[in-house]
């Protein structure tokens, strides 16, 4: 039998189709929609803010507030796919939020009477240190981690498939070679550690990197209006990430 898991068909609702969710009766709904959006980019949107001169303070109760603000106004509500790629909604939508936030009004609540999103601070600022620290734009650490977060949603997925296979393990393995070529020796070595042989582990490996393409593509495809853009936006999510 193959090391590697059948196509997933749970892998459906992401990025346009949970805001459209949103604009469903059932809270229910909303809620999870909301609480997928928020794992999957509330550090892009973090960094963005961080980037921008704001503390970590300040940068944790501006993307709480942020969220909070587009349910109470709708703005999820009224989010058109048809006008262009969902990463430039929601940092245009951000801008706007900051440029009527002022410093010297009163402080929101934190969470705008909602359920704060879930964070680890210290986590986010390790990880925000890790950024360059150079003269790099806000916009281009938005992307960055932008691009990061669908790369990471779609290896979550992966060991997800994986995991459901009792398969983690191989999963582990595999993943090693998802960036590149490898020497035959090491090839050797960890597919030992599987109990598989050389010739199974390359094709385990080979179906693995084509599953991760199509996923990435899928996720991507969530992300635009016109199927055309979505090679155009495969190619600048990888050209950033190279960066």
């Amino acid at each position: 039998m193959s090391v590697f898991p059948r196509p997933s068909s749970a892998f459906a609702t992401t990025r346009w189709s949970l805001v459209l969710a949103l604009r469903e009766e059932s809270s229910e709904e909303a809620e999870e929609a909301l609480a997928e959006l928020c794992r999957c980019y509330w550090f892009p949107l973090y960094a963005y803010a961080r980037r921008r001169g704001y503390s970590p303070e300040d940068a944790e109760d501006i993307v709480q507030e942020f969220i909070a603000e587009l349910l109470r106004m709708g703005s999820f509500a009224r989010a058109d796919p048809q006008r262009g790629r969902f990463r430039t909604f929601l940092l245009s939508s951000l801008n706007h939020f900051l440029n009527r936030r002022t410093r010297d009004l009163r402080r929101l609540k934190r969470g705008g009477g909602l359920t704060p999103i879930s964070w680890d601070r210290e986590t986010a600022e390790d990880r925000y240190h890790l950024e360059p620290v150079d003269k790099e734009t806000p916009e281009s650490v938005y992307d960055r981690q932008w691009a990061q977060a669908l790369m990471d949603g779609v290896l979550e997925k992966l060991q997800t498939e994986f995991q459901a296979l009792g398969k983690s393990e191989t999963f582990v393995a595999l993943s090693q070679f998802l960036r590149g070529e490898t020497s035959r020796l090491f090839y050797k070595d960890v597919a030992s550690q599987v109990n598989m042989s050389v010739g199974a582990f390359k094709v385990a490996v080979h179906r693995l990197r084509q599953r991760f393409r199509n996923l990435l593509r899928n996720e991507v495809a969530e992300t635009v209006v016109d199927p055309s853009e979505v090679d155009d936006e495969l190619r600048y999510l990888i050209a950033v990430l190279r960066q």
